[in-house]
């Protein structure tokens, strides 16, 4: 589907009534639509860093009011995606090199700590279930289906650290991994890295299916540190190379 094409609003369902036999389930809330399509474009690089987001526009482009677009931007700041900034409106989130680092720095530590304590042997069931996703995803990466390898990716590594069965830490992964999402398009574009991204999914399905912990803390380590150096990078050429907090 085209991003710009207009989404219709459909009439709302009463609260508690019963779908009948094969009708199909509710269409989404249209915030959480409107939410999900400018999530998709910041991770696929079609909004920039500090790109604004207005209003007008996004109700125009969406067939829809203020008050859901409201509640998607809303939805996206709490994932860290975008700002709202009095008197300025909402921009794309700016993460500087020093706060990617720093949060990659922790992701790091967490996802080690869930491959730290994650049981073996793992289930049958569970290692055919991250093939399947890996299979999508390598395919995505062949078809240069760039979010179908995001999505694909995302699928990845919530199966494998929700084997670790702490639901704290798992929650708290997530939560960190969506403040980076907009990052991601830098690493992406780079045939090499996703190559690597693909070897590294196998050879940590490998690790989980042999028992090989410490394999597989490295390779959770290792598989980390594409994305964070190529968006300083790209940040660094954009905006000059320095490592402070951006200025008000």
């Amino acid at each position: 589907m085209s991003a710009n094409r207009t989404v219709q609003r459909r009439p709302a369902r009463a609260v508690g009534s019963r779908a009948s036999a094969g009708e199909a389930p509710p269409a989404p809330a249209l915030a959480h639509v409107v939410a999900t399509r400018l999530e998709e474009e910041i991770v696929l690089g079609r909004r920039h860093p500090r790109e604004r987001l207005v209003e007008q526009d996004l109700c125009e482009r969406f067939g829809t009011h203020r008050g859901d677009v409201r509640l998607a931007l809303f939805e996206l700041e709490k994932k860290g995606l975008i700002e709202r900034i009095r008197n300025r409106g909402a921009t794309v989130r700016d993460l500087t090199p020093k706060e990617v680092t720093e949060v990659y720095a922790v992701r790091e530590e967490l996802e080690v700590m869930a491959a730290r304590i994650l049981p073996f042997p793992v289930a049958a069931a569970d290692l055919a279930r991250l093939e399947a996703i890996q299979k999508k995803h390598s395919a995505a990466v062949d078809a240069g289906d760039m979010l179908g390898v995001f999505y694909a990716n995302l699928h990845f590594h919530q199966v494998l650290f929700g084997l670790c069965g702490n639901a704290c830490l798992i929650e708290t992964i997530e939560q960190l991994a969506q403040k980076v999402y907009g990052i991601r398009s830098y690493a992406n574009a780079s045939p090499q890295v996703l190559e690597r991204a693909r070897r590294d999914h196998l050879d940590m399905i490998r690790a989980l299916r042999a028992a090989r912990r410490e394999e597989l803390i490295a390779l959770t380590r290792r598989h980390l540190k594409p994305q964070p150096e190529a968006y300083i990078r790209a940040y660094e050429r954009r905006f000059g190379n320095s490592t402070a907090d951006r200025a008000g």
